[in-house]
């Protein structure tokens, strides 16, 4: 009798191809607005954890400002100029826990190469530059000490400057002019894209602090000072006591606020991580909403199936069949339509995501949890809105059964 139920199920599926696929596309849509949702959501919440990654690894970053001067106008970090490269020689001798220190002057200068030019951010740094922001070289060297003590003109460019200033030319031992003055071009950035707020990372130009200060900017203060922690473990610890060490080398008496900020990474990760899986977990409620209504979908269907066939259902009762076989024949077919509809589903949102990802430029990460979900829940939607009409079906008196027209 069970594989009669089975095969009465189909027949009944068969039998009304139309109002079957009907009760599917909710269940399809659903599935698949659920996948696409939820990788549209990780995708977004990947883009921005390999954007702040690559800035560098346990990575702090003091900026100058923040104080509260005379008037009581507190500054916004960066506004002030109280960070110094004495500053960052003491983090590096004094601060445990420390792998790396980069102090780093910037401003916007013209680039000039043969007749093409290009105006981009020069960054004066150390040669720590690269492990603390997670670069690596792809052709020619960074610049050494050697560059540093002598206030060497030499250029380290992105990939960026190498696309717009020489074309197929390679670049190394070509020299460009920055606001003028002459740099030889000893090495290239390995390209990192864009970052997470669409900021391109690799139009960028390094050359030695001492150069940029000296030579070129005619100052003796920094911009911001890179610590890179041993681990992320230390990472708080280290930021402390770079707070309380910069505020003796500042001289600011208890009660005095910071005239600088250290800014975490890592807590900055973390807060940005809760974000995005706050708007993926709602992209894929949102989704499921369609879900639910799939199902209601299904168990309307599946009330109007039983009236229709109230009489064949009276003719299966009289012929011997017991309430489990008609239970199971309708319970089947209301989670043939939920299987079948998960898996069109699970095709659809595959396949849209992948069409979002190309044509809206958007980062898609298809999830196989999100789609192991999305498929066990239209499947459970199928069997727990199929059960009602299911078990009216099987409570049908025989003989007003076939009494009905």
């Amino acid at each position: 009798m069970f594989w009669e139920s089975v095969l009465i199920a189909f027949d009944g599926l068969k039998a009304n191809k139309l109002r079957s696929i009907l009760t599917m596309l909710g269940i399809i849509i659903g599935v698949g607005a659920v996948i696409a949702m939820v990788a549209i959501g990780l995708g977004v919440q990947q883009k921005v954890e390999n954007s702040i990654a690559g800035l560098g690894s346990n990575l702090l970053i003091i900026v100058p400002g923040a104080s509260s001067p005379s008037g009581g106008v507190r500054l916004a970090a960066g506004s002030n100029i109280t960070l110094t490269n004495r500053d960052a020689q003491a983090i590096t001798r004094e601060i445990n826990n420390v792998n790396a220190v980069a102090p780093t002057v910037s401003r916007q200068f013209q680039l000039v190469y043969g007749n093409q030019n290009w105006q981009t951010s020069v960054q004066g740094s150390t040669p720590e530059f690269l492990d603390v922001r997670n670069f690596t070289i792809a052709s020619g060297a960074f610049f050494g000490s050697r560059d540093m003590d002598s206030r060497a003109r030499v250029a380290v460019i992105g990939q960026t400057i190498v696309n717009n200033l020489f074309g197929d030319i390679n670049p190394i031992g070509q020299t460009i002019r920055i606001n003028k003055a002459p740099f030889r071009v000893v090495g290239v950035l390995e390209s990192k894209g864009q970052s997470a707020v669409g900021q391109d990372q690799d139009d960028v130009v390094v050359v030695p602090l001492t150069t940029a200060q000296d030579r070129m900017m005619g100052i003796t203060y920094v911009n911001s000072i890179n610590v890179q922690a041993a681990s992320g473990d230390v990472i708080d610890q280290v930021q402390n006591d770079i707070t309380a060490l910069l505020r003796i080398q500042h001289r600011l008496q208890p009660g005095v606020p910071d005239d600088f900020t250290v800014r975490n990474l890592a807590a900055i990760m973390a807060t940005a991580a809760e974000t995005t899986d706050a708007i993926t977990t709602l992209l894929g409620c949102v989704a499921a909403i369609s879900l639910l209504v799939g199902g209601i979908g299904i168990m309307n269907i599946m009330l109007v199936s039983v009236t229709e066939r109230t009489r064949e259902i009276g003719i299966r009762k009289a012929l011997g069949a017991t309430f489990n076989n008609v239970l199971l024949q309708f319970v089947i077919e209301a989670i043939v339509i939920g299987v079948t509809g998960g898996l069109l589903g699970i095709v659809l949102g595959i396949v849209s995501a992948y069409i979002i990802s190309t044509v809206a430029g958007w980062n898609t990460v298809i999830s196989p949890s999100s789609i192991l979900l999305a498929f066990g829940v239209s499947v459970a939607i199928g069997l727990f809105f199929g059960l009602y009409p299911a078990r009216k079906a099987a409570l049908l008196d025989p003989i007003e059964a076939l009494r009905h027209e």
